[in-house]
């Protein structure tokens, strides 16, 4: 197995280019595509070094949906409990893509993006008010600096559904429809676990009127407004993202594409078309 440490390497000794903070409007509508077939795609933005974070990562022919390879991460150990503060580890293992370093700059929202993802662990609630596990698989910001401080996620929780998270503001969780046992008593639209699944997002990073919207294998689940944004998508990581407690599991990520679209009509035209 090839692993993505030798990317690691590549970006050290790579000169990045200045830092884009404004993309180029000369351009079309733009697109970013991987099936993790080569580890040139990630080269030149950050990638976290494989077994740091108590997590492990590698491309990989073990499971795969589309061509030779995928993305594995899987988890080493527990780190620590699922508490805030200084203790707070959560696992990492992934490659960033980071749009802020490429020539034409970041991408302009709204943007879809499209991914297969194969997920084995569990997540469980937590006692004695500790926070209970989640599992990342989408994370999106339209912060151009290192410091992430404005994110919109794509959680699992124990609760088998996957939702938008830190919406419509960071650190909170309100949105204006989720799918949950309330309104899926069958669980129809719970997350299937050790099966390929699509996911599809729908980020706008507006700054008066942003929102973001999850399909899984074509249909809506969790749909938020999205506040605090600036028009711009500017990084994103997919791979392993899971809280501290969880002490095994494995990630399988596939066929990933980030496209910028003129509208939501054109998105969902995406969403329900092959992929």
């Amino acid at each position: 197995m090839i692993r993505f440490v030798l990317v690691l390497l590549m970006s050290l000794i790579i000169i990045s280019c200045s830092n884009n903070l404004e993309p180029n409007k000369n351009t079309s509508l733009r697109s970013f595509e991987t099936s993790f077939e080569t580890e040139s795609d990630f080269a030149g933005f950050y990638i976290v070094p494989p077994g740091d974070y108590d997590s492990y990562h590698v491309k990989s022919a073990d499971n795969v949906y589309d061509g030779s390879y995928s993305h594995k991460a899987w988890i080493l150990k527990a780190r620590a409990e699922n508490n805030d503060g200084l203790v707070y580890l959560p696992h990492r293992a992934y490659p960033t893509i980071q749009f802020k370093k490429i020539t034409d700059g970041v991408f302009r929202t709204p943007c879809l993006v499209s991914l297969w993802v194969n997920l084995e662990m569990t997540l469980i609630d937590r006692p004695n008010g500790n926070i209970d596990d989640w599992f990342s698989f989408v994370t999106l910001t339209p912060d151009t600096s290192d410091n992430w401080s404005r994110t919109v996620l794509v959680n699992l929780t124990p609760d088998g559904y996957v939702k938008l998270v830190h919406v419509p503001l960071q650190g909170q969780q309100q949105r204006i429809y989720q799918a949950d046992s309330t309104n899926d008593p069958v669980g129809n639209l719970s997350f299937l676990q050790k099966k390929w699944v699509r996911f599809d997002i729908l980020i706008d990073f507006n700054s008066t009127n942003g929102f973001a919207k999850v399909w899984q294998n074509g249909t809506l689940i969790s749909h938020a407004k999205v506040e605090g944004g600036n028009g711009y998508l500017a990084q994103a990581h997919f791979g392993l993202y899971a809280s501290a407690a969880i002490s095994a599991g494995v990630i399988y990520n596939d066929k990933l594409r980030i496209k910028e679209v003129s509208n939501e009509s054109e998105a969902i035209s995406l969403v329900n078309s092959t992929w």
